[in-house]
């Protein structure tokens, strides 16, 4: 029995050898920390930097400028200009800049004071604007008057929307008288009917120039039917007697015209005539007023002579 030799040849030790290639130990590249490439990047982030820097003491100066500089104070009442005014007074309008008296123009809260203008009843719009270094420009748009209120004690004035207006001492106005609309009622409701009225003497006056100077008085306290009195219809000698006309709520070009054309021959087959109903499509009503009183006196002659006889 051969005997193996305790030894291998050199040769297959070799083969059996794990093959693998030793990792390589990586190149540390140094870079230069101020290199010529990076001047440009560093050029600009401090140009950058003055700039801000110097920004900011630009808008420091300017802020401490504009916030405490006396050039930039209102210190007098004719600092604001106000422009569009002719109603409201105006002393109304400075009390509404008092608290910005001796105060920085830029300080002025320009829409608290716009709103405090429009609560003026006589102001419809205010636009409020500063004018550098120290000045104050306001325009203000007054409420245009449609019609006279009839109050308990006095005559006031109204705007389409409802607004009732103080009359001024100057003004001179030539406007129907409105009924039927007082101050308790909601603002929404004598906008409704102001608009009805606006309506009303629009479509009047596009059916005969110049019949709105003919109108005295328009009672609006029933939406469906404005009562309006009117002077100077017709030719006839009486024509200066006024009239009270129902024309209901609509179509008041078409009734004031047939009212204007055919109040002579109403005048001669009635004699005098007071009143003119013209709500109904194929009917005309002649003094409705007259009938109905004279029908309710008829109503109450016998309910008299019954207590009469009662008391006998």
């Amino acid at each position: 029995m051969s005997e193996e030799p305790d030894y291998l040849p050199a040769d297959a030790l070799a083969e059996e050898e794990p093959k693998y290639l030793r990792r390589q130990k990586p190149v540390e590249i140094r870079k230069r920390k101020f290199s010529r490439k990076a001047w440009p990047l560093y050029r600009r982030v401090l140009a950058g930097g003055i700039a801000a820097l110097a920004s900011g003491l630009v808008l420091y100066q300017a802020g401490r400028y504009f916030l405490f500089s006396s050039s930039v104070m209102i210190e007098r009442a004719d600092q604001i200009e106000i422009r569009g005014n002719r109603f409201v007074p105006l002393a109304a309008i400075v009390e509404k800049f008092s608290a910005d008296m001796h105060r920085s123009v830029v300080r002025v809260p320009l829409g608290e004071r716009r709103r405090a203008l429009e609560s003026l009843p006589w102001v419809e719009h205010a636009d409020v604007q500063r004018v550098l270094p120290n000045r104050i420009r306001v325009e203000i748009t007054e409420r245009m008057p449609m019609a006279f209120l009839r109050g308990a004690n006095e005559l006031s004035l109204m705007d389409a929307n409802g607004m009732i207006l103080e009359r001024p001492v100057e003004g001179e106005f030539r406007f129907p008288v409105v009924s039927g609309v007082a101050e308790s009622m909601p603002r929404d409701l004598r906008e409704q009917r102001m608009r009805l009225f606006v309506q009303f003497m629009r479509e009047i006056e596009q059916a005969l120039p110049g019949a709105d100077d003919r109108i005295s008085e328009v009672d609006l306290s029933d939406a469906t039917d404005i009562r309006a009195t009117l002077t100077g219809l017709g030719a006839a000698s009486d024509n200066s007697s006024l009239i009270l006309v129902h024309f209901g709520d609509s179509d008041f070009a078409n009734r004031y015209h047939l009212l204007a054309e055919i109040i002579d021959q109403w005048r001669a087959s009635s004699g005098r005539v007071d009143s003119v109903d013209l709500r109904f499509a194929r009917q005309v009503v002649v003094n409705p007023e007259t009938r109905t009183v004279a029908s309710r006196a008829s109503q109450s002659a016998p309910q008299r002579a019954q207590a009469l006889r009662k008391r006998q």
